[in-house]
């Protein structure tokens, strides 16, 4: 079965950063887009990063655009999301998502398979 799990959520100051991880298991991605979603608390869920698996043009959120940076290892099954200069903003709940694209999509129902989600929270 398809299963993708995220690490690396947690508390940091403002001007911090975080790198996520999502273990991705139970078939092959090749013809996969990876992408990143969150969602903040009342707020309705937002494209973040995306990535096809194999590599590719990446997309960002204007919001994240410069500080964020989605990346893939495929060796090791598994998806980053490097957070710089983290913002009070960005605190939110963020899950991994998978989808039978051959490229990156902010449109969330194009995605198949998700992550549980870990919390990440920037205080000021």
């Amino acid at each position: 079965q398809v299963q993708l799990v995220e690490s690396g959520g947690g508390l940091v100051q403002a001007g911090g950063s975080l790198r996520l991880s999502c273990a991705a298991s139970g078939r092959t991605f090749s013809n996969y887009a990876m992408g990143w979603f969150r969602q903040a608390p009342g707020k309705e869920r937002e494209f973040v990063a995306s990535i096809p698996w194999s590599g590719g043009i990446t997309n960002y959120a204007d919001s994240v655009k410069g500080r964020f940076t989605i990346s893939t290892d495929n060796a090791k099954n598994t998806v980053y999301l490097q957070m710089n200069s983290l913002k009070p903003e960005d605190t939110a709940v963020y899950s991994c998502a998978a989808g039978p694209i051959s490229y990156g999509t902010r449109r969330a129902n194009a995605y198949r398979y998700w992550g549980q989600g870990t919390q990440v929270t920037v205080s000021s």
